[in-house]
């Protein structure tokens, strides 16, 4: 990878005049890259200023450089520092040079002032070095250099200081004699004019650079007519942040909130970009080793459940997933268990009374087409990132599970991986008892080890043979819990076989759908297992409940209240 000095070299060496803002922080460099510059200004009045201080050589050297590296880190484009008079003497050039060209700055600029200096726009003193001090301090700078494409700009003060044209052409030529890469001639009045005669007047092959910041009217196509190869905004992004916060803070203490306002503040989503914030959770996905995989959790909660006779008035106005068990939602319940245990990117999926879902801490989608639709299509609608590199966890949105049951399916690494309960004939479920709707019931293939009821089964894990609601009781092994685990190969694989199938059937009937539009996920399992690809199962006998009536929701309620 070139250093930002080949970068800034190159820059030179093409045509047209090159581009610079000023910046003091990371993020204002951030700012000037994306908008289009060609490299970032090291400025040091907008150092000075973040700090609450003059530009008058109080900061030391190590400040500004932090925040000269703070800026290099954070972008792609050459940065170029002030370093005013080079802090001092020809040995603190030396090791002013070392230090920045260490953090990858490209160019470093100094300036003919005496030490300390004052700021060129301020009036009053405004006193140059000898020139053969200057010098001096550029074959210093020069010879510390490592790096052949590190430039060392110089800075000419003379029209500041009112020395007048021949002055500043003197010096300059001095300068360049010495080794400088560039001359930077300073101007202080509103007039273009001296920056115009010094540019007529140079007729060295030394690019010239100028800083615009008073004679602001010329443009950037007549300096380069002018043959001025740099073009330096230096502090216009100090300025226009300073007018508006201020207006954004009087309009808030003004109207007493926030909200005439908003729609002139950036949106956190481009604060968080130029954080880097995605591009820590991609780091986070390839790198990050811990307890749990990264993984991710899709919340099916469309559905309206009105068909469950004894849940028909309570679930009337809410989807069951904020039916509210013993104080908390039960989707809120559901996020505090998935957060326990690592799982923080949740998703659910709304359809009835969607507007019902408030719960921090989950992204809510909707799936417009939820009447219609069934499981598998708010799951996808769940899918927002299809190339997701972790893990996807599915879970029902009238479950409750505690976090060693949660944990026991989390540790598997199988692709595809099915959370049952093999003591669901132990239940309240068995046949003669009335229920609300028929369980969701797995055959698995170790079936003589499971005729007993009766297995320690930590750790156990077995491969599904046939999900769903058709298989008769006596002939079932265990329940589907509702909860499932993915491996990224394994998501790839449900998406792929949704896909074919989905061409295959159109609106025949699926397994145990009446409509592919209709399936469910239990329906997609059954197709994964019929063209041959392996689902697996953890066997657990406890830890987890599902809502589908009355008497389940007072014994949810009961349980919770422990």
């Amino acid at each position: 990878m070139k250093s930002k000095a080949a970068l800034l070299r190159q820059l030179f060496l093409r045509p047209g005049i090159i581009r610079l803002v000023g910046a003091h922080d990371a993020l204002g460099a951030q700012l000037a890259e994306r908008a289009g510059f060609d490299g970032v200004w090291s400025s040091g009045l907008e150092i000075s200023a973040s700090y609450g201080v003059p530009d008058a050589g109080i900061l030391t050297m190590s400040e500004y450089l932090a925040a000269a590296e703070s800026m290099a880190d954070a972008v792609n484009i050459p940065i170029v520092a002030d370093c005013d008079t080079g802090y001092g003497n020809s040995n603190n050039v030396i090791h002013m040079v070392r230090k920045f060209e260490a953090t990858d700055i490209a160019a470093v600029c100094i300036e003919d002032k005496l030490f300390p200096k004052v700021n060129s726009f301020v009036p009053g003193r405004q006193e140059l070095a000898p020139i053969a001090e200057f010098v001096g301090k550029i074959v210093a700078a020069k010879n510390a250099q490592r790096d052949p494409d590190t430039m060392v700009i110089a800075r000419v003060e003379a029209l500041i200081a009112g020395l007048g044209q021949a002055e500043a052409l003197k010096r300059a030529h001095a300068y360049v004699e010495a080794g400088a890469d560039a001359i930077l001639i300073h101007h202080n009045t509103s007039s273009a004019q001296p920056i115009i005669d010094f540019a007529r007047g140079w007729k060295v092959n030394v690019p010239l650079v100028v800083v615009p910041t008073t004679y602001y009217t010329i443009t950037a196509k007549e300096l380069e007519d002018l043959g001025i190869k740099m073009v330096i905004y230096a502090n216009h992004g100090l300025r226009a942040s300073i007018n508006a916060v201020l207006d954004v803070y009087a309009e808030i203490l003004q109207t007493q909130s926030t909200a005439s306002v908003e729609k002139r503040l950036a949106p956190m989503k481009l604060v968080f970009e130029l954080q880097g914030m995605p591009q820590l959770k991609r780091n986070e996905e390839i790198y990050l080793r811990s307890g749990v995989a990264p993984t991710r959790a899709i919340i099916p909660a469309a559905g309206d459940h009105l068909d469950e006779y004894s849940m028909k008035d309570i679930a009337a106005d809410i989807p069951m997933a904020m039916l509210d068990v013993n104080g908390k939602p039960l989707l809120q319940r559901q996020r505090e268990v998935l957060n326990l245990s690592g799982v923080r990117e949740l998703i659910a999926v709304g359809g009835y009374r969607r507007e019902k879902i408030t719960v921090d801490g989950i992204k809510l989608l909707e799936n417009h087409l939820w009447e219609s639709t069934g499981e598998m299509a708010s799951i996808l609608v769940g899918d927002i990132e299809q190339k997701y590199a972790g893990r996807t966890l599915i879970s029902y949105s009238d479950i409750l599970f505690d976090k060693d049951a949660l944990n026991r399916l989390l540790s598997c690494e199988e692709d595809i991986v099915l959370l049952v309960d093999t003591s669901f004939g132990s239940h309240r479920h068995v046949p003669h008892q009335e229920v609300d709707r028929r369980l969701d019931l797995v055959r698995l293939a170790d079936s003589e080890a499971l005729q007993a009821r009766r297995n320690m089964n930590w750790g156990d894990q077995s491969r599904v043979l046939k999900i769903g609601k058709h298989i008769q009781v006596p002939d079932a092994h265990g329940e589907f819990t509702g909860l499932a685990l993915f491996s990224a190969k394994g998501w790839k694989l449900l998406r792929e076989v949704y896909e074919t199938s989905k061409r295959r059937y159109g609106d025949a009937q699926f397994h145990e759908a009446p409509t592919f539009s209709k399936a469910s996920l239990t329906d997609l399992v059954q197709e994964l297992i019929d063209q041959g690809h392996t689902v697996s199962c953890i066997q657990v006998t406890s830890g987890w409940m599902e809502i589908h009536s009355f008497e389940d929701y007072k014994l949810a309620c009961k349980l919770v209240a422990r």
